[in-house]
């Protein structure tokens, strides 16, 4: 279901509660009131009702507005005042009621979702996750995971508080589209940040680059525009895809040279520059194999590209299986740390064995994925050299050389 609000329209036979009335729960409950739905609201504050226009009391516990209540909104802080709104003491779901749908408005992990969603099955209750996102108006922009029959059903309790409705797919979806749309927004925050820092240590006051950004917002880039490319218009073409990588790949190096001139990080240039082509192609990243085999396979051509012979499966050579489904497709494959991540791990690891030929693998294959610059492979063999004797660092800075000499190094 997607839905761009419109006229509110009244409840029928349904009856609308709310629990928690914070910034989101008051909305909700203040919107509801205006349509006609007097909801029946708790909140672990005795007065907080007198906040919200239209509604002239509350009730006791969650478990009233239970029994008053087919549709229950929860807006609390964390997953653990959500439990306790359930399963607590006189909570939604410690009576008799059957039958209820549960919306949860409040920003948790998607295993505390799954996990809730299991309480309410248990009483015969239906979750539904609901992100939600600021829409001005006293709105909500709501992002809805869960069976969509549900959602459907209670659709004319949502339209109150809603600008649009989007429903994104499974349990947990809601939650999973909340946390990307603010990693999107944090992200660029950070951005600005590096960007920020970059400037003013040119000599450039932020008043100034603001400025420059007020005059090119129009018409220019936004947070989301390879995003509403990828989706309106299917892309861009292989052409302008080849011509932006370039221009991003001159750009940020010449921002990574100044940077390091500076003694400043820049952490998300660094790790966004490999993944430019992908990134302004709309690539989102193709999922690993399920297939332990495939999947190291497949990780082996990420980590190292075409510089490493084909593996061949065969039992009777134990270690290339093991090295194929464990080291590749189990440790290499795990998340948390980035590629870069753990390529910096291995090459410091690497480096104390003193094994050149090790080391080279390791380089060829960051090289190959834009991994590093010429100024921070400079700097490896510096930090490395005081940390793993004048041995190993000249180690290092023997394979570096060698492949600056062959051009490996863009």
């Amino acid at each position: 279901m997607t839905n761009n609000a419109s006229a509110p329209e009244t409840a029928g036979e349904l009856r609308a509660g709310v629990v928690g009335l914070g910034m989101i729960g008051a909305a909700v409950a203040t919107n509801l009131a205006a349509a006609g739905f007097s909801p029946t609201v708790f909140d672990v504050r005795e007065d907080a009702y007198t906040q919200v226009p239209g509604v002239e009391s509350q009730a006791k516990t969650p478990l009233e507005v239970a029994e008053a209540s087919d549709v229950v909104l929860i807006a609390v802080v964390n997953a653990e005042q959500a439990r306790d709104v359930l399963i607590g003491e006189n909570g939604l779901l410690t009576g008799e009621v059957r039958g209820l749908t549960i919306v949860l408005l409040s920003t948790v992990s998607v295993p505390a979702v799954k996990e809730l969603a299991a309480l309410c099955a248990e009483h015969d209750a239906t979750l539904l996750d609901a992100g939600v996102t600021q829409a001005g108006g006293n709105k909500l922009v709501v992002m809805l995971g869960g069976p969509p029959e549900a959602a459907d059903a209670i659709e004319p309790v949502l339209r109150t508080f809603t600008r649009a409705i989007v429903h994104c797919g499974p349990l947990g979806a809601g939650m999973v589209a909340k946390l990307a749309r603010n990693a999107m927004t944090y992200g660029h925050w950070a951005v600005v940040r590096e960007a920020v820092s970059l400037a003013v240590a040119g000599g450039v006051e932020p008043a100034r680059l603001l400025e420059v950004m007020k005059a090119a917002s129009d018409g220019g880039p936004t947070p989301d525009l390879q995003l509403r490319l990828q989706v309106e218009q299917g892309g861009l073409s292989p052409e302008v895809v080849a011509h932006t990588t370039a221009l991003s790949q001159k750009d940020l190096a010449a921002a990574q040279e100044f940077a390091g001139a500076n003694n400043l990080e820049t952490p998300i240039i660094d790790a966004v520059r490999p993944r430019m082509k992908d990134t302004i192609a709309g690539n989102y990243g193709t999922p690993l194999p399920d297939d332990r085999w495939d999947r190291g396979l497949a990780m082996i051509q990420r980590v190292y590209g075409d510089q490493l012979p084909d593996f061949v499966r065969d039992d009777a050579v134990p270690f290339v299986t093991d090295t194929v489904e464990n080291l590749f497709g189990t440790v290499w494959a795990r998340g948390n740390l980035s590629m870069r991540d753990r390529r910096l791990l291995a090459l410091g690891a690497t480096t104390m064995l003193g094994r050149q030929d090790l080391l080279e693998t390791q380089l060829r294959g960051a090289l190959g994925n834009g991994e590093f610059t010429l100024a921070q492979l400079r700097e490896m063999e510096y930090f490395l050299n005081y940390y793993t004797s004048v041995e190993n660092g000249s180690a290092v800075i023997a394979v570096i050389e060698k492949l600056v000499a062959e051009g490996a190094v863009s």
